[in-house]
């Protein structure tokens, strides 16, 4: 098999050797080849690589594909480590979440020069554009979003407190208030000056709800963190932002505006319907959830992408990371953001709910 120029010029080709011997005694073979490694699409925070691997020996002998995941060149401050992001895909599959399964973690910086893990390869896309342009992805897409709904909840079952997962430390007591002054503190040490963040923080700071009792929260659950194929749903992605936190902090983020993509009228994820996804998390949780507070965490969920778009954005223009992806991010998101936020913060909007 020909190697491709991202596989030379990258650190796995730096590393081939020592990454290989590494494998060998994972899969407990005579040897394994690295015979070519492509960039996976769609992770802008870490890097991801599809392996092409030729397994000699052993229970595993022959051909194979696995993901290995890693430190990018730069990140985002509330990213968790390879590490931890690895225990919690392990305590997630433990709980019964549909996750890519976690294979081996490396600490040892002599093999790839840096933490990484490497974990099963899953079928399907995550890419957002493809589930619009093709109808028939993830087949029945309302039963997609029950489903989703359904996978959801197994996360949320995972409470503390939790031995393995003492680096997320102890929950927050308010975990509204708690955001709302790390967005504070992010947009002041970014410079960034924007009266829409500004009232929108404002806002949520008064329209707190009480919150109950934490949970594991996944904090990126939204569409393009999930994949699918023609059947339905085959992985949930991404697990660098978990923490404890408010359980539907998770739902706002899946159900706010900015992640339904071309799909607006989709209040799920711009694939189905609310109901549907409430359906599937209420049939697992056996509660029902309130609109209202969920509309509140919608807000906040605007809130945060705007911050993570202006920290993806200063990324690329500190010169930490050579990105254009990075530097637009920064520029196009916030605005429309911006608009949303104030749309549904509009008083008339509050004082007519019950």
């Amino acid at each position: 098999m020909g190697v491709t120029v991202a596989l030379a010029e990258s650190r796995l080709a730096r590393h081939k050797e020592t990454l290989e011997a590494f494998l060998a005694e994972a899969y407990r073979s005579e040897a394994v080849d690295l015979d070519d490694a492509a960039p996976l699409t769609g992770g802008a925070i870490q890097e991801n690589w599809l392996l092409d691997l030729r397994i000699h020996g052993g229970p595993d002998a022959g051909q194979k594909q696995v993901v290995l995941r890693t430190d990018a060149a730069s990140g985002v401050a509330v990213s968790r480590s390879r590490a931890e992001e690895f225990t919690l895909l392990q305590v997630a599959k433990a709980a019964g979440v549909l996750v890519p399964e976690p294979l081996w973690l490396c600490e040892d910086p002599a093999v790839l020069g840096k933490t990484f893990y490497v974990m099963a390869r899953a079928e399907g896309t995550a890419a957002p554009h493809r589930f619009t342009k093709e109808p028939d992805l993830g087949g029945d897409r309302e039963r997609l979003a029950e489903r989703l709904g359904m996978e959801l909840a197994k996360i949320h079952s995972i409470q503390p407190p939790r031995e393995e997962l003492s680096f997320l430390g102890e929950p927050p007591a308010h975990p509204a208030l708690v955001a709302i002054e790390r967005y504070r503190d992010y947009l002041d040490s970014l410079g960034a000056l924007s009266l829409a963040l500004e009232w929108g923080l404002r806002w949520c700071e008064l329209h707190a709800p009480p919150s109950g009792a934490a949970v594991l929260v996944h904090q990126d659950f939204r569409t393009g963190n999930y994949m699918i194929d023609r059947q339905g749903l085959t992985a949930i992605l991404d697990w660098e932002f978990c923490d404890w936190g408010d359980p539907m902090s998770d739902i706002g983020w899946f159900c706010a505006k900015c992640w339904r993509y071309a799909q607006p009228e989709l209040e799920a994820g711009g694939i189905g319907s609310r109901a549907a996804f409430y359906r599937g998390y209420a049939d697992v949780t056996g509660r029902s959830l309130d609109p209202q507070v969920v509309a509140y965490w919608e807000v906040m969920a605007h809130l945060r992408w705007a911050v993570i778009a202006l920290q993806q954005g200063e990324r690329a223009l500190s010169g930490e990371e050579d990105s254009l992806e990075l530097a637009l991010t920064g520029r196009i998101y916030p605005p429309g953001l911006e608009g949303e936020i104030l749309r549904c913060t509009e008083p008339a909007l509050w004082r007519a709910a019950p």
